[in-house]
């Protein structure tokens, strides 16, 4: 069900974290999704979930609860959630190093692929902005209608 065929921008870590906050998403409003259900169904290793899971309570993306019942949930609206919130935590990418290995690579010593290279990160930025996690995880025909966005709850 899953390809690992269109991530060479995003590690492992970030296309689990994907996976998992899609799983989410098709289940927003049901009660808090336990993360074996969710390691199971996103085909991901449960004890690498958890890290992922804890990692997105932590930053403010989930919200958990403890219990027979436990489980997580979406902080806000799938609608409202970026993929670049979701991402965060797991892309910590230092813009300032050239991937090919120049040590000046910048405006004035550009490498030779950097306007290229410029022009990728900046649509991958731009996507992971402009994109929620409701865009990628619920198909056009079932959309419901346009809910706005509520402040984010405490």
């Amino acid at each position: 069900m899953y390809g690992h065929k269109c991530t060479i921008m995003l590690t492992l870590t970030s296309e689990y974290a994907l996976r998992a906050m899609i799983y989410l998403t098709r289940h927003d409003g049901e009660c808090h999704v336990p993360g074996w259900r969710i390691a199971e169904h996103a085909a991901i290793p449960p004890k690498y979930l958890s890290k992922i899971l804890s990692d997105l309570v932590r930053c403010g993306v989930l919200k958990s609860s403890r219990g027979k019942t436990g489980g997580f949930r979406m902080r806000r609206s799938p609608r409202c959630t970026s993929l670049h919130e979701i991402l965060k935590p797991f892309e910590q990418h230092d813009n300032r190093r050239c991937p090919f290995g120049n040590d000046r690579c910048g405006g004035e010593h550009p490498c030779l692929a950097h306007d290229n290279w410029s022009k990728v990160i900046e649509a991958k930025r731009r996507f992971l902005g402009e994109t929620t996690i409701y865009d990628v995880a619920i198909p056009k025909e079932r959309e419901s209608s346009n809910v706005p966005c509520a402040p984010d709850p405490l």
